[in-house]
C-alpha cells in the first residue's frame, strides 16, 4: 500500500483505469472510472429468459431496470479470480459505454445524449446468481449479487470517433471455444441515447462513467478454470479466464 497522500490519514486505492486504444492497437492514454451503472433486462430473450414479461413494443417499455457497481470492479487483465459467498457465478456479456462529457441531472434531451460518449467496450456482468436470486424472493436489493470485488472485467476502450455506427454490431461470448450468447445491438430494448436520457432523470452524469447496457440471452454458470471470449464486432474484444478463488 502507498503512503497517504499529504493531508490524509489513510492511503487510499487508485483510481481504476481503463486502457483507450486505436483501432490499430495503439495505446492511445487511459480513462479513469468514476461510476458504473448496469441496466437490467434490456435484451426481450434475456427478460424472458429470467422470468420477466418483454415489452412488445417501445410504447409499453416501461421504465429500465438500473443498479450500479463500483468503480474498481473493473478488470483489465481478464484474469478473475471465482469470487468468494456463490456457488452459482453467472456470466452476462454487454456493451459497455464510457462517457466523456459530464451532464448535470435533469432530462438530458436524446439528441444531446450521443455526444456524452467518449468510447466503447465490451465487458461482462458477472453474477452470483445464488445470491440474487435469493434476494429477489425476499424482496430484498440484490446488490451482493452484483456489486463485488472482479464483477466487471471490461475490454479495451474504443473512441467513439474510430467505432462509427455501433447499432447492428454483434455482441457475442464465447466460453471454454463454444458459443454461449449471442445477439445484436439493435435488439436492445433501450439503445443508448435512451439509457443515457433515463438515467439523467436519476442521477448527473460525469466524465468516467461507464455503462453496461444489458445482456441478451444465455446467461449461464462459469466454473474455476474456464476461459471467456468476448467480442462486439471488430471494435472491441475481451479475452479471460475464471481463475481459482482468491485467498
Amino acid at each position: 500500500m502507498d503512503s497517504p497522500a499529504p493531508g490524509d490519514l489513510v492511503a487510499a486505492a487508485p483510481t481504476p483505469r481503463i486502457p483507450v486504444r486505436d483501432r490499430g492497437g495503439n495505446l492511445l492514454g487511459t480513462f479513469p472510472v468514476r461510476r458504473i451503472y448496469c441496466v437490467g433486462r434490456n435484451f426481450a430473450d434475456h427478460a424472458r429468459e429470467m422470468g420477466a414479461t418483454a415489452p412488445a413494443s417501445k410504447a409499453e417499455r416501461g421504465n429500465p431496470v438500473f443498479f450500479m457497481k463500483p468503480a474498481d470492479a473493473i478488470v483489465i487483465d481478464g484474469v478473475v479470480p471465482y469470487p468468494p459467498g456463490t456457488s452459482d457465478l453467472h456470466h452476462e456479456v454487454e456493451l459497455v459505454v464510457g462517457l466523456g462529457t459530464d451532464a448535470p441531472a435533469g432530462d438530458l434531451p436524446l439528441d444531446v445524449a450521443a455526444s456524452l460518449v467518449f468510447g466503447y467496450g465490451v465487458g461482462l456482468d458477472l453474477t452470483r446468481r445464488d445470491l440474487q436470486a435469493a434476494a429477489k424472493a425476499k424482496g430484498l436489493p440484490w446488490d451482493t449479487g452484483k456489486g463485488f470485488d472482479h464483477s466487471a472485467p471490461v475490454s479495451d476502450l474504443l473512441p467513439a470517433a474510430d467505432a462509427g455506427d455501433i447499432e447492428s454490431l454483434a455482441l457475442s461470448l464465447d466460453v471454454n471455444g463454444e458459443r454461449r450468447q449471442q445477439s445484436s445491438l439493435d435488439q436492445l430494448i433501450w439503445n443508448v441515447p435512451d439509457i443515457l436520457h433515463e438515467l439523467s432523470k436519476l442521477y448527473a452524469l460525469r466524465a468516467g462513467d461507464l455503462v453496461f447496457m444489458g445482456t441478451p440471452a444465455g446467461v449461464a454458470a462459469l466454473q474455476a478454470g474456464d476461459t471467456f471470449d468476448a467480442r462486439l464486432g471488430d471494435i472491441a474484444r475481451l479475452q479471460g479466464h475464471i481463475a481459482q478463488a482468491a485467498v
